[in-house]
């Protein structure tokens, strides 16, 4: 998995283009002509991400205060941590397709990102669990981390997501193995964040296989990891990736604003 440039302006965030990074402090670690780098330093984060495809609400149910309703504000003073392994928004019918990510307070030290290569993972399963997975089916429930906060903080009343109200997070279910729409190539759609259960088989079984998709997804070979700086900005493919953040800074403050970009239903092999 490279860490590399889309050119722009650019409304396809395919997985040739797992994670890219634009950006730091003063333009460094940055070529002079990368058309990223330029793009980010000309035009603020919302209208470079208006640029790669439409912008969805910033969170299907959190309330970020006082930012735009594309942002989605992770704040370690307001339990803002993302330090599980997840992609974002699986437990909605149509999670976004792509993520963008910057800082804006950093720890002193720590709270490095890391990113999988969910299609990687697929690739590097031996053939008997890939005919394995391929028909297999799984559950995501955002109400695990979000439903509380939903029902009590917001009564219930939480912001549009494709056009309609989030009023309650019923599970919903994808594809274990996700075709994507653009490369036709394969990659595993399962996250210990979101996903609950795999749908047909006991809970013994369930566990197992999803057990052997995290162990593997997760291995040193699939990941990368980015150590931020003030002026960075990373987007993802969320269509094959899974990221965690890592939280390791103690009581030094963290924030991090994410937008997201409109998704599609996920499809898994014919």
């Amino acid at each position: 998995m490279s860490v590399s440039a889309l050119p722009a302006p650019h409304r396809d965030c395919s997985s040739q283009h797992v994670v890219s990074r634009a950006g730091g402090r003063n333009g460094v670690d940055a070529s002079d002509d990368d058309p990223l780098d330029e793009l980010v330093r000309r035009v603020p984060p919302i209208e470079f991400g208006n640029r790669l495809g439409d912008l969805t609400f910033g969170h299907p149910v959190w309330d970020s205060g006082d930012v735009p309703d594309e942002v989605y504000e992770l704040d370690s003073a307001d339990n803002g941590f993302a330090d599980v392994w997840h992609t974002d928004m699986t437990f909605m019918p149509r999670p976004p397709m792509g993520s963008i990510l910057r800082p804006v307070v950093l720890p002193r030290n720590g709270g490095d990102t890391n990113w999988a290569d969910a299609e990687l993972a697929y690739l590097s399963l031996s053939e008997p669990i890939r005919r394995l997975v391929d028909g297999l089916t799984a559950v995501h429930d955002g109400s695990r981390e979000f439903g509380y906060y939903l029902k009590q903080r917001r009564d219930g009343r939480g912001n549009t997501w494709d056009g309609k109200e989030v009023t309650e997070l019923v599970p919903v279910s994808h594809p274990v193995v996700r075709v994507h729409p653009e490369t036709g190539r394969k990659s595993l759609f399962v996250n210990p964040g979101f996903t609950s259960h795999i749908e047909g088989v006991s809970e013994a079984e369930s566990r197992g296989i999803l057990d052997l998709l995290y162990a593997h997804i997760t291995k040193p070979e699939h990941i990368v990891r980015h150590r931020w700086r003030l002026g960075d900005l990373v987007l993802w493919d969320n269509r094959n990736t899974l990221h965690y953040a890592n939280r390791d800074y103690g009581d030094n403050r963290s924030v991090m604003h994410r937008i997201t970009l409109r998704g599609d239903a996920p499809v898994g092999p014919a």
